[in-house]
């Protein structure tokens, strides 16, 4: 009977540790998820940096060189809107002073006046004076010519902000890319319910670079559109203004055929 006792004093001691060990296991295991759901809440925001950086060299490349055309798009128009304006493509004061020298005849005073201030109009109007000996048909011909020049010119500086809003996307798609391709090779390390939530924020992370190359490039195109029209429209107006300045030389060549 003692020995029944104590064997059953046995068997309560060990189901006594048995069940101390299983509380300590389950407070670890509380722990353990508790701590993981605390990383995974952390992990749930990412930062600045873990955007930008995103894991990966080329991801931060990718931000640097969005960067810099969002710079380079803000200088191209800001220098757009201060040079591509009426005063300085079409100066008034040229006008009428080429137009008063023409009246009285004075080619000289008409080169002086363009020479004097420099501008588009300047130079599609000495193309022209500098073919006077040439007749008015030759005239016309180097009018044009030198009116496209000035067009190409302005076309050549207007066009980077092109490039800027089309390499914008590009450089949001290839961070995109990347960003995908560092996602399912980090996937392959998780395990469990954290898979899908690593696969949603490295993915969230890596779509950063297009909507901010997106946000870079629909300004840039738009202001494309507005500057280009704008630059069309003022040299088309030079070149309707020289051809009416030097309609006295049309008349001056006809009255000479006549005597």
């Amino acid at each position: 009977m003692k020995m029944r006792h104590t064997f059953i004093s046995r068997i309560a001691g060990v189901a006594c540790l048995l069940l101390a060990g299983s509380a300590l296991l389950a407070q670890e295991a509380a722990e353990k998820v508790e701590s993981a759901g605390a990383a995974a809440a952390g992990a749930g925001t990412p930062g600045f940096w873990d955007i930008v950086y995103g894991g990966s060299v080329v991801n931060l490349l990718v931000w640097v060189l969005i960067l810099i055309t969002s710079f380079a798009a803000l200088w191209l128009i800001i220098d757009a809107v201060i040079g591509i304006k009426r005063e300085k493509l079409l100066p008034a004061h040229v006008i009428d002073g080429v137009r008063t020298a023409l009246t009285a005849g004075d080619l000289g005073a008409a080169l002086e006046a363009c020479e004097a201030s420099p501008s588009p109009i300047s130079r599609i109007l000495m193309a022209g004076f500098s073919n006077i000996s040439e007749g008015y048909e030759v005239i016309q011909e180097a009018v044009a010519s030198s009116a496209d020049m000035e067009t190409e010119k302005l076309m050549q500086r207007i066009n980077y902000l092109n490039v800027c809003g089309q390499i914008a996307p590009m450089l949001g798609l290839l961070g995109t890319v990347v960003g995908m391709v560092l996602a399912f090779a980090n996937l392959a390390t998780a395990t469990g319910a954290a898979k899908s939530r690593l696969l949603a924020q490295n993915i969230s992370t890596a779509l950063w670079t297009t909507v901010v190359g997106l946000l870079i490039s629909v300004p840039c195109l738009l202001a494309f559109t507005l500057i280009k029209n704008n630059a069309t429209r003022l040299i088309l107006e030079s070149e309707a203004t020289v051809l009416d300045l030097i309609k006295v030389l049309r008349n001056a060549e006809v009255e000479q055929e006549a005597q």
